[in-house]
């Protein structure tokens, strides 16, 4: 008995049209033109008498039909692409891709990764680095560490830890002029901001009752990383947290002039991938070992809340 399939080449198609909502985009990925893009796309609706996209002047969208074939195709893909890599390149090593945010990479993770890779020499890890969130669709990395739970459809996600935030500053700031022995003492120092984390300081200002500080006033920057690289130098006071801080308070490089006064993050921290790669064994592999990694770290076990830590998604 035949099979009843569609055109691979449709499949194709509609599935890059489907995962960037987006003919034109989906032509580029594909190196074919738009409209052989549509024309495929239009043959696979008259094979399953469904339409698939509602189409606009600048965009397309999918159909309750055609997310739910995406799904299928997606995750029949998937299962292709795993199976023939057994075959195609069995001597070489299966690569994982990790996005993440520069500081927790630099700061925390790549030192870890050798152990990783020791434990799994048949997995090669590519560490992407960037400022942004996360687009999953792109398909560029397999697992994402990353701020806040993804809402996005199709996304599995587990909680990590959520971290706690308290001022850390050169150890000069504590016996100069203007020492700092209270939260109030920040008004006669610089502040040095996150600016795609502004609101950090402003949760733990008003914890603290601190209003005098012009949050503007300061250094601003793009990554905890380099606010905390001039606290050491002593241009000003940053926000630290775990893991960013550790190896720097215990080298006596940064110090915490109000040890008591620490607060909760407004955020959390998930390690997320397309919920279709949930049975990948490499993915699988290092959720498991990530969050072994944060069990054993004293500095970030304590700061697990047991509720998220029990809704994996």
């Amino acid at each position: 008995m035949s099979r009843k399939l569609p055109p691979l080449n449709s499949i194709k198609a509609f599935e890059a049209a489907a995962r960037l909502r987006s003919f034109r985009a989906a032509a580029e990925s594909l190196r074919v033109s738009h409209s052989a893009v549509s024309h495929q796309i239009k043959n696979l609706e008259r094979f399953l008498d469904q339409d698939l996209f509602v189409r606009h002047a600048r965009s397309v969208e999918l159909t309750s039909a055609g997310h739910d074939y995406f799904l299928v195709v997606r995750d029949a893909l998937d299962k292709i692409e795993q199976g023939t890599k057994k075959f195609l390149r069995p001597s070489q090593k299966d690569i994982l891709t990790v996005q993440t945010y520069s500081t927790i990479a630099i700061r925390w993770l790549v030192p870890k990764l050798a152990e990783f890779t020791k434990l799994h020499p048949d997995l090669e890890v590519r560490l992407t680095t960037t400022q942004e969130n996360p687009n999953f669709g792109s398909q560029r990395f397999d697992v994402a560490v990353m701020i806040g739970r993804p809402d996005e459809p199709g996304i599995a996600s587990e909680y990590l830890f959520t971290p706690l935030m308290s001022p850390v500053c050169a150890p000069t700031l504590l016996r100069g002029e203007e020492p700092l022995t209270e939260p109030a003492d920040l008004v006669n120092h610089d502040i040095l901001q996150v600016h795609p984390s502004e609101r950090d300081w402003r949760v733990w200002l008003k914890r603290y009752s601190v209003a005098e500080i012009d949050l503007s006033a300061g250094l601003n920057f793009d990554s905890y990383d380099h606010a905390l690289k001039m606290a050491a130098r002593g241009l000003g006071v940053a926000l630290g947290m775990q893991p960013y801080v550790a190896e720097d308070l215990e080298t006596g490089l940064l110090v915490q002039p109000f040890p008591e006064c620490s607060e909760r993050a407004p955020f959390s921290w998930y390690i997320a991938h397309q919920d279709s790669r949930r049975i990948a064994r490499k993915v699988s592999r290092f959720r498991d070992w990530l969050i072994d990694q944060i069990a054993d770290d004293p500095n970030l076990s304590e700061h697990r809340i047991p509720d998220l830590a029990r809704t994996p998604v």
